[in-house]
């Protein structure tokens, strides 16, 4: 089974090389006692394979992964026989990259001459309760736009 782009139903786990050979080993005893713990407490999901790929190890699960089922699975792997728990770090479902454009920023500050600088951009960012998740890749980029034409200038 081979998926293009990214799924709900992953979760990548970083773990050192040590233990991602050794969780590789024995792949198929623990997807099964995943799939026993997560029976046992109810749960609908199921683990269907793990894979390494060059970084992590991707778990493959048959339904969308909710915050219990991940919790579930980073206890079992932390627990886990021959796995170092101190070499996995925090399991997360797979993220994508999404660009922001930002329009209509004045670039002087109000009322003052002071121009507006990628700081005060990020500053703005971390204060809005709406990007409380999000982590910028890049520095914001400034655009100036001249005032007699339309260009703008990076």
């Amino acid at each position: 089974m081979t998926m293009k782009g990214l799924s709900r139903k992953q979760v990548i786990v970083s773990m050192n090389n040590d233990n991602k050979k050794n969780f590789m080993e024995k792949s198929s005893s623990y997807v099964t006692n995943m799939n026993s713990t997560l029976k046992n407490i109810k749960l609908d999901v199921m683990v269907d394979f793990a894979q390494v790929d060059s970084r992590d190890i991707i778990i493959v699960t048959n339904k969308v992964v909710f915050s219990l089922n991940l919790q579930t699975i980073e206890n079992y792997i932390k627990n886990a026989n021959h796995i170092n728990a101190e070499g996995v770090n925090v399991l997360r479902l797979p993220q994508s990259k999404f660009y922001l454009k930002i329009i209509g920023i004045l670039y002087l500050q109000e009322k003052t001459l002071t121009p507006i600088t990628s700081s005060v951009v990020e500053e703005i960012i971390k204060r809005n309760h709406i990007f409380n998740n999000v982590i910028l890749a890049l520095k914001p980029c400034i655009i100036k736009v001249s005032p007699k034409s339309d260009m703008a200038i990076i």
